[in-house]
């Protein structure tokens, strides 16, 4: 048996390199905007309506269902907590 090495926890759980990509890049707004929603001591629901979603929503958002959201979806909420999002793109 090999162990294989992988750049990140999501290259090793997602076979489609361009899915796992999208998963980091999920993962690092959700942990984001969880963390900027817990500094500002917001309830669930103020957080929800900051963010113009459902109370549900930022539930699943903080115990990190990463498959309920897509990643323009979170670059909105991101925003709407005064976080701002940039993007690398590398070769």
């Amino acid at each position: 048996m090999s162990n294989q090495r992988f750049n990140s926890v999501w290259d090793a759980l997602e076979d489609d390199p361009v899915r796992a990509e999208n998963l980091k890049l999920r993962s690092v707004l959700m942990i984001e905007i969880a963390e900027k929603i817990k500094s500002q001591g917001l309830t669930q629901t103020q957080a929800a309506e900051i963010l113009q979603i459902t109370q549900p929503r930022i539930s699943a958002l903080l115990k990190g269902k990463i498959n309920d959201f897509r990643l323009d979806g979170l670059v909105d909420m991101a925003h709407r907590l005064g976080l701002h999002v940039s993007l690398k793109v590398a070769a």
